[in-house]
């Protein structure tokens, strides 16, 4: 090998995960504004490379959620069943959701209020139609009871004649039968520790795969930019300018400011946190799915910002389903505002009490469907506002769902490691490490 290849491979390696990444957004950026700028071949090219591409990289983490939940909450489980605290542990990290989902349905509520979005809306009360997927409460009691082990489920549509089968996986059910199935195996015994090792070695795989996938986050990165400056624009957002600025305002005070505070409260660092979190975060702003950024969420908060893996396994994935301070708080709270003021229905105190409740529980009701819509629909039923006012604001649900993920990413971090603070339990000269190790299983 001659000294120039030495030293080009020398400065590869110098470069930083998070710099790879950085660079991924700037490339996917800059492939987007030249393809909305070309010709329509170009375009149609580029824009089916990109969408192509970044759907293949979510669809990659994606494929391992299931074993990856099912096997790190088994091991999580026979992990809490040696401690003393864990009853406290479950107990604070539900809580500590509750807390952080109020505070969010509160500032959406004020934002809601002072900036009257439905009162400035340029929108067309023609597009307003009821969404063809819709919350209910029965869908919690639905989604606790796993149609199978694996949670995974078929379904069969018919598009332009032709049927097509879709093969999906409910998050919820796989977390209650990983639980029941690592408290099974916690409770025989001597028997169930064969179970137990071959458990451990299969996380150990899973997560050597998820370590590959991770590699190649600034690719996906480009394309899933690209696919949505491409696809989305920004359009769309000036007929609803006022309602995608009371969200966006929204989802930073949390982000920005009330995560901070919570944290500096706990004596930690909020510039710490976010140099461990952010590939999550960033990966949530691009991929717009919490269940597909799990993987990664919980890499960071075990690998980079010290939580137990006992804790993180428990946490982390039951978080992807119902913690969510961007879609199932602040998001809904100002979408039931809008329509309210839209069709000139007034709100009450109690009405504002109903969209408290409904966010700060509600998620758990919706946890087994996605999207925001599902969330909006719920509360908008519940408060009985029409449900076409949710039509209004399909058409620039994608910009909004990307700044959503976010926060929820960010939130599914925080929890767990403001948890593992209280508890004595976070390892805090990871969490303040100037360095951050690379994004990898242990």
């Amino acid at each position: 090998m001659t000294e120039k290849a030495i030293i080009a491979g020398h400065a590869r390696r110098r470069i930083s995960f998070g710099s790879q990444v950085i660079a991924g957004m700037t490339i996917g950026l800059a492939i987007g504004l030249a393809a909305r700028s070309g010709d329509g071949a170009v375009a149609l090219a580029l824009g089916e490379g990109a969408h192509t591409i970044g759907q293949i990289f979510v669809q990659l983490l994606k494929a391992l959620v299931p074993p990856l939940i099912f096997t790190a909450i088994v091991a999580s489980i026979a992990s809490l069943a040696h401690l003393e605290n864990a009853a406290r542990l479950i107990v604070q990290t539900l809580a500590w959701f509750a807390i952080t989902a109020l505070i969010a349905v509160l500032i959406g509520i004020a934002l809601g209020l002072a900036i009257q979005p439905g009162a400035h809306a340029a929108v067309d009360v023609a597009a307003a139609k009821a969404p063809s997927t819709t919350g209910s409460w029965l869908d919690f009691l639905k989604g606790l009871v796993p149609a199978n082990v694996l949670g995974i489920g078929a379904s069969t549509s018919i598009i332009d004649g032709k049927a097509s089968t879709s093969v999906s996986f409910n998050v919820l059910q796989i977390l209650v039968a990983s639980i029941a199935i690592g408290a099974a195996a916690v409770r025989i015994g001597a028997p169930g520790e064969a179970f137990l090792a071959f458990n451990a070695s299969a996380l150990a795989v899973f997560r050597r795969l998820l370590r590959w996938v991770i590699a190649l986050t600034p690719i996906g990165t480009a394309a899933l930019i690209a696919d949505a400056v491409i696809r989305y624009g920004w359009d769309t957002l000036s007929a609803l300018g006022a309602f995608a600025g009371a969200v966006y305002l929204g989802l930073a005070l949390v982000l920005l400011v009330v995560y901070p505070l919570l944290l500096l409260l706990h004596g930690l660092s909020p510039t710490r946190f976010f140099a461990g979190a952010w590939p999550a975060i960033q990966l949530g702003f691009v991929s717009r799915s919490s269940v597909g950024t799990l993987p990664v969420t919980e890499d960071v908060v075990e690998n980079r910002l010290g939580v137990p893996r006992s804790l993180a396994a428990f946490a982390v994935p039951l978080g992807a389903t119902t913690k969510m301070d961007g879609c199932a708080a602040i998001y809904p709270a100002v979408s039931a505002i809008f329509v309210a003021q839209f069709y000139g229905v007034p709100l009450h105190l109690a009405d504002y009490g109903l969209i408290v409740i409904v966010s700060v529980i509600g998620s758990a009701a919706t946890a087994g469907l996605t999207g925001a819509t599902v969330m909006l629909t719920l509360t908008l039923s519940t408060l009985g506002l029409p449900l076409d006012g949710a039509g209004l604001l399909l058409a620039i649900d994608p910009i909004l769902d990307m700044g959503r993920t976010a926060v929820n990413v960010a939130g599914q971090a925080l929890v767990p490691t403001i948890v593992a603070k209280r508890e004595g339990l976070l390892d805090e000269t990871l969490f303040n490490a100037a360095i951050r190790p690379a994004l990898s299983p242990a």
